[in-house]
Order: C-alpha cells, then sequence, then structure tokens
C-alpha cells in the first residue's frame, strides 16, 4: 500500500478517536452523526469502494491488517464498505474483526491457533498462528480465566486478558463443568443465531438487569454440551469425548449444507459485575441439560466424537496423525470429527473438524475448520485442561 495512503488512513483513524474522546460527555448519537458528517464520508462511493478493495487485498496477514480495521474506524459509509468487502473466514480464511471468532472456519483446510497457558494465574491466551512455525508470535484473540467454584468450574471467556468481568464489553462467553469435570456446557454471551434461547439461570436474570440494548440481550445462550465418558481402561487408555452443538445442525457438515453464524456484536454495559453464587440446584439443571442434549439430539445437532486412536507397538502408546502439529504425548491430545449419530456415513465424516495438542509445557496447537467457530473450538480445548478423576 502506498506510504500517503498509509499515512492518510492513520490520521484519519486518529481524528475519529479524538472526536469519540473529546465528546465523552456528549450523545453517542450526536458523535455518531458527526463521523457521518466528516470530510471523507462524502468520497464517490465508486473510488471509495475501489480503494477499499485494493488495501483489503495487499493487507493478507497480521500485523499489515490492522490497516483494514483502521478503514472501517474512519467513518460509517467507510466502516460500511470495508465490512461488505471483508470476507468472512469461511471463504477467507482470515480473522479480521472480532466477530470473527465466533463465525464458522474455512471449509477447505484447518485453520492454525495455539493457546499458551498461565500456571500461576489460571489464565489461557488464544493466538491466531501468523507462519507454519510452532513458536511465531502469533495474533491475539480471546483470553480465558478458571474460576474455581464449590461445586464446579468456570472459565470466563473475554476479548481482554485484563478484564474477564461477565458485564463488560469484552465477554464472549463461558464455559461451566459439573463436579466431576466430566460434563460442560458452553454459553455464548450473544445469541448465536436468531432462534437462540437464552438460558433460565439467576446470574442470566441478574445479566439482564445490567444490559444497555434491550434488543440483543445479555445473558447464557447455550452453545454446546461435552461429556466424556468413563475410561474402562484407566490411564493407560486415551480420553473419550462427546461433544453436541446445539447451535450448529447435523446438515451443516453435508454437501450445501449452511450453518448459522453471528454478523454482529452487541454493545453492552461496561460497568463489571460479579454473576450470582453457582447454587446446587443450577449444576443440576446443567447435568440434566447435557444429559438431555447428549442423549436425545432432538433439534438434529451436530454430534462431534474424538477420533480413535490406533496403539503403536513400538512406542508403546496411543497414536494419532496430527501432520507434525502436535509434539509432546499427552492425555489432553484429540481430534474430533463428526459423529455417525449425524446420519449416513459420508467422507465428510472422516474430515477433522477439531485438534488439540501439546507442544510445550505450556503450549498446546489448536486447529479448527468449518462448521465450527474460535470461540467453540476454544471452550471444547478448555475442557480437555480439566482434572477428571472419573475418566483417567
Amino acid at each position: 500500500m502506498p506510504t500517503t495512503l498509509r499515512t492518510i488512513i492513520h490520521d484519519l483513524k486518529s481524528r475519529s478517536h479524538r472526536v469519540i474522546q473529546d465528546a465523552s460527555s456528549i450523545d453517542a448519537a450526536v458523535v455518531s452523526d458527526g463521523l457521518t458528517q466528516s470530510y471523507w464520508a462524502h468520497m464517490p462511493q465508486e473510488l471509495l469502494r475501489e480503494v477499499l478493495i485494493r488495501i483489503e487485498a495487499s493487507e493478507g496477514t497480521w500485523p499489515k491488517r490492522k490497516s483494514v480495521v483502521a478503514c472501517a474506524g474512519v467513518c460509517r459509509s467507510w466502516r460500511y464498505i470495508t465490512k461488505e468487502i471483508v470476507k468472512r473466514p469461511q471463504f477467507s480464511s482470515r480473522i479480521t474483526f472480532p466477530i470473527s471468532v465466533k463465525q464458522p472456519g474455512p471449509r477447505e483446510h484447518l485453520l492454525h491457533c495455539f493457546i499458551k497457558r498461565n500456571r500461576s494465574t489460571q489464565t489461557y491466551y488464544l493466538y491466531l498462528s501468523l507462519t507454519s512455525s510452532l513458536a511465531d508470535d502469533g495474533k491475539f484473540l480471546m483470553a480465558a480465566r478458571k474460576c474455581r467454584r464449590p461445586t464446579s468450574t468456570d472459565y470466563m471467556i473475554s476479548f481482554d486478558a485484563d478484564d474477564m468481568s461477565k458485564g463488560s464489553n469484552t465477554h464472549v462467553g463461558r464455559l461451566r463443568s459439573n463436579f466431576l469435570g466430566t460434563k460442560f456446557t458452553i454459553y455464548d454471551a450473544q445469541p448465536p443465531h436468531a432462534e437462540a434461547k437464552i438460558s433460565k439461570s439467576r446470574s442470566s436474570r441478574f445479566a439482564n438487569l445490567k444490559q444497555v440494548s434491550p434488543r440483543v440481550p445479555t445473558g447464557n445462550y447455550i452453545v454446546a454440551h461435552i461429556s466424556y465418558d468413563l475410561n474402562v481402561l484407566g490411564s493407560r487408555g486415551p480420553r473419550r469425548m462427546h461433544c453436541a452443538l446445539d447451535s450448529i445442525p447435523a446438515s451443516a457438515i453435508g454437501p450445501g449444507g449452511i450453518d448459522p453464524t453471528q454478523t454482529e456484536l452487541s454493545h453492552k454495559n461496561r460497568d463489571t459485575f460479579c454473576s450470582s453464587p453457582f447454587s446446587r440446584s443450577e449444576s443440576n439443571s446443567v447435568n440434566n441439560s447435557i444429559s438431555g442434549a447428549l442423549g436425545e439430539q432432538k433439534d438434529g445437532g451436530l454430534v462431534l466424537k474424538n477420533k480413535a486412536p490406533r496403539w503403536h507397538e513400538q512406542l508403546q502408546c496411543w497414536c494419532l496423525n496430527f501432520d507434525g502439529r502436535v509434539t509432546i504425548a499427552s492425555v489432553k491430545n484429540f481430534q474430533l470429527v463428526a459423529s455417525p449419530e449425524n446420519g449416513p456415513a459420508g467422507p465428510e465424516h472422516d474430515e477433522i473438524i477439531l485438534q488439540f495438542g501439546k507442544v510445550g509445557k505450556d503450549m498446546f496447537t489448536m486447529d479448527y475448520r468449518y462448521p465450527i467457530s474460535a470461540f467453540q473450538a476454544f471452550a471444547i480445548c478448555l475442557s480437555s485442561f480439566d482434572t477428571k478423576i472419573a475418566c483417567e
């Protein structure tokens, strides 16, 4: 991208930030109108579109894609055109805006990510791999913090590693386990699709009282249920996972299948607050909902199961082919494929949808693809970190 164009974008981004900062006491609608009436909003649409198309095409990877995000922050007309030009990860294999982590990954291949664990703070950081190397710095996407409760474990997931509060604008969702750490429920803070129903709980009702926009309620929308079965082989055998994705239809993996996806992130209250204490009755309801979803699947949701490993006689261990993306043996390593419960077996049932494995003391690779999103993949992988006494 020419130097002059980079200078213009930087100047416009700085100007838009100054307008918002200086007008903090003015109504948000007035600020928005001011941006809409800016000089750059009156560029000829054809010229503006051509400029933005060239910028989007030239800035293929991070950190250069900051220019694309900067274009979307100039004014309303630039934002609309930029969002129209930037394709979803399903078609572009690129993660650009925050909403991208809630949208399905690419259809043709796995999108490479990795997770770093901080044992002292019980925090997990998700990064997008920028190169084929396992040692690159990556692009930060999300973080999760482990919170132990008397009857369960919560993983609060956020766009901001320093703010995990449920009431912040950066809150993405959470993962909750049962007492034994064998059953998990993934909750999305926003509706994963138009027909999504909010989970009735004390914490969700409390959140609704705090929300700013009544059109998009803040709460707990059930996305998936994860179950770890009893391992009859004890510590010698691999874990057995069963994942029921309520928000994705089983038909999504078939030819021409469509996965409902989010297109916007709502603006929520920035005031932080603590969710209500986890009660035993809520724990029982979580277990019942997981058992019902995994047992019947009346809604035709997609079901994933871990790919069965093979026993290696020379190494005397269970093995899976991770194509070099996993280097250390661990009970946490897994690959998920579509379960035969989704219908007649086809070639799509052999494709790996999510794989997770250890490459360092506190570093793990996470590779995912359509029809699941980075958020769903991250939450599923977080369940693997939890200790499972009944399974090992």
